[in-house]
């Protein structure tokens, strides 16, 4: 694919201001960049194919263009990582911590992140972690960016009241819960067919069932 057609599928899905740059790596490091279905499980993962042959990394493509700079990122870290440090290293160590922030980073100064994200960026880069939801300040402030498009009201647990049921959002197991009472940031949500419990994110983005 040529350089120019790299760039003109990018710019659906990251801020204009990082196309170019973000065109360079894929075109340099070999990337294979494929944008998938929302998953429930991760926003992105990282591969390297066999040698010669570049990596592969997936970024869901229902995430708003500022989660979707940051999980490019943080996958393009762990090709960094693994280039360097091949086989001594933990998958959200210390150097893919410190490459995911100089990368990111780097983002963060030339502002092409809106004031609010980037309050929350650079406090998050301080430590960052295996994924953004671990961060429940970032997760909340990324996702005020969202537009959803299946016209099904969609909701963070935590805004849920007890006992009230719900099925995780993009889920395709079909599994029902009734929450539960709170345990730190989880709650203790009952599957309604099985009869067993699960912990369950506070932020984790579910719709309402009325009648299950």
């Amino acid at each position: 694919m040529s350089r120019h057609k790299i760039a003109a599928v990018l710019s659906n899905y990251i801020p204009e201001a990082t196309v170019d740059e973000c065109t360079s790596w894929i075109i340099q490091k070999n990337i294979h960049l494929k944008i998938t279905k929302g998953r429930a499980s991760k926003f992105g993962d990282y591969k390297p194919l066999e040698k010669g042959k570049g990596h592969h990394i997936s970024v869901n493509h229902d995430l708003n263009k500022y989660a979707f700079l940051i999980t490019f990122v943080h996958e393009v870290a762990h090709l960094h990582t693994y280039t360097k440090y091949p086989f001594r290293h933990e998958p959200h160590g210390k150097e893919w911590k410190n490459e995911f922030r100089n990368l990111l980073g780097n983002f963060v100064v030339r502002r092409v992140f809106p004031e609010d994200i980037s309050n929350a960026l650079t406090s998050y880069l301080r430590n960052p972690a295996a994924t953004s939801c671990s961060d429940h300040n970032l997760f909340r402030t990324l996702k005020k960016y969202d537009l959803k498009e299946s016209g099904e009201e969609v909701f963070h647990l935590e805004e849920l009241s007890t006992n009230s049921k719900f099925a995780l959002y993009q889920s395709r197991s079909g599994m029902i819960f009734q929450k539960g009472e709170k345990m730190r940031t989880r709650y203790r949500c009952l599957e309604l067919t099985t009869k067993r419990h699960y912990f369950v994110s506070g932020l984790a983005e579910v719709t309402r069932v009325e009648n299950p």
